[in-house]
């Protein structure tokens, strides 16, 4: 009887394991047809925001309800959104930096692909079991100028404790007021971090947060664990061996660390970097097809059954990329120093020109043996030379320039 029992057990768990990596392929291979097409650019604004939440609103009254719960220093609307009518409450909250938006706009994909799959199994599965509660951008003010803090000059992220920003306390009261089992603290990191020394860049970074100093483990952090190694299961397929484990050094200004102390069991979600796609839509798809797969997989409660060890043994977070390096290159200075062999390592910034425009331009920031760092392109410098005035520390290059130069 035992031994059936196993076998049984085994069975069960291996049917719901390829029910939930359908789901995902599912949603990732028919993404085209249900994103929002309208978002083009990270750069999304709050009242193209509001527009595109009034016309969920709209279109599925019957599930999605949108209510008003406070605003902004410089007065502008914070929503909160909610759907589903079950008991596991799951909160999710993105922009709470001005400047990380990939959640934001997946988030809008994961609305429209309820709206357009209101009747799906799996949809409707995560509306019977679940109450998914979404603030998907907490910092409007900070989005209007692509700034990470507030428009008071406030990091809401070191803000936990003194609830000094409106915003804050928006984030506080919302978590108060509903008590939620699980939650997503939904951010981008800078694109430059690896996937510990593996030479491999970090597309998304998962935490779970510490609650205290000691980074001990209770039921709540260990439930955060089991949805965080159902999220690395997921993300597999797709971005094999892009996935590393942040940093769980205990802050206790974070809201991250402190809504874990409180009793929700939350993951953090850092988007990163992904060769050529400076607007982050691949990751974006990532965060749509990664937050619905595991709302499907929180309301059948498979994330259970899943072994920690997928996230626990994720390797470390670890900056150690650039944009662009040129290996092995020649340096020739016009006075009477020697001319040198070092590599040089470009990152990509953004500046607005005179017009108002976004522009990325290069710029360098690094110089001399960079062998354990990697890049999203490496360009050979071989047998070539380059004027040394041209690429020194904190330059602005053109890097277009700089590659046609070296195959002459």
């Amino acid at each position: 009887m035992k031994t059936l029992f196993t076998i049984f057990v085994f069975i069960f768990m291996s049917s719901s394991l390829h029910a939930q990596q359908q789901f995902a392929k599912t949603l990732y291979d028919s993404y085209e047809t249900y994103k929002v097409q309208e978002i083009t650019t990270r750069r999304i604004s709050h009242p193209e925001l509001m527009k595109i939440i009034d016309r969920f609103a709209q279109q599925m009254p019957e599930i999605l309800s949108v209510e008003t719960v406070g605003t902004s220093a410089e007065g502008r609307e914070i929503r909160l959104l909610k759907i589903g009518a079950g008991t596991t409450k799951i909160f999710m909250w993105s922009q709470m930096h001005g400047d990380e938006p990939t959640a934001t706009m997946g988030l809008m994909d994961l609305l429209s692909y309820i709206n357009n799959n209101k009747k799906s199994p799996e949809v409707q599965a995560i509306l019977k079991n679940t109450t998914l509660l979404i603030i998907p951008m907490l910092n409007p003010d900070g989005a209007l100028r692509f700034q990470r803090r507030t428009s008071q000059g406030i990091d809401m992220n070191r803000d936990a404790q003194h609830l000094q920003t409106p915003e804050a306390n928006i984030l506080k009261s919302i978590r108060d007021k509903y008590n939620p089992e699980i939650g997503f603290n939904l951010h981008d990191q800078d694109p430059h971090y690896t996937v510990g020394q593996t030479g491999k860049w970090a597309t998304i970074a998962l935490l779970t947060p510490a609650y205290n100093y000691a980074k001990e483990d209770n039921a709540v952090r260990m439930r955060a664990k089991k949805v965080a190694a159902e999220l690395v299961t997921i993300f597999k397929p797709f971005i094999d061996g892009h996935v590393s484990r942040y940093d769980d050094t205990f802050e206790p200004r974070a809201f991250g660390d402190n809504i874990q102390k409180w009793g929700t069991s939350t993951i953090l979600i850092e988007s990163g970097g992904w060769p050529n796609d400076p607007e982050k839509m691949f990751i974006r798809k990532l965060n749509c097809v990664a937050l619905l797969s595991v709302f499907h997989s929180i309301a059948t409660k498979t994330y259970e059954r899943t072994d920690i060890s997928h996230y626990e043994n994720l390797p470390d977070n670890t900056r150690n990329l650039y944009d662009v390096i040129i290996k092995n290159v020649t340096l020739k200075f016009s006075d009477s120093r020697k001319p040198m062999t070092a590599d040089v390592g470009i990152d990509y910034h953004e500046i607005k020109d005179t017009s108002g425009v976004t522009k990325r331009i290069g710029r360098v920031v690094d110089l001399g043996d960079l062998s354990i760092y990697v890049a999203f392109e490496t360009i050979d410098g071989s047998g070539k030379t380059l004027d040394a005035s041209i690429v020194e520390m904190n330059d602005r290059v053109d890097v277009d320039s700089l590659r046609e130069q070296l195959k002459k």
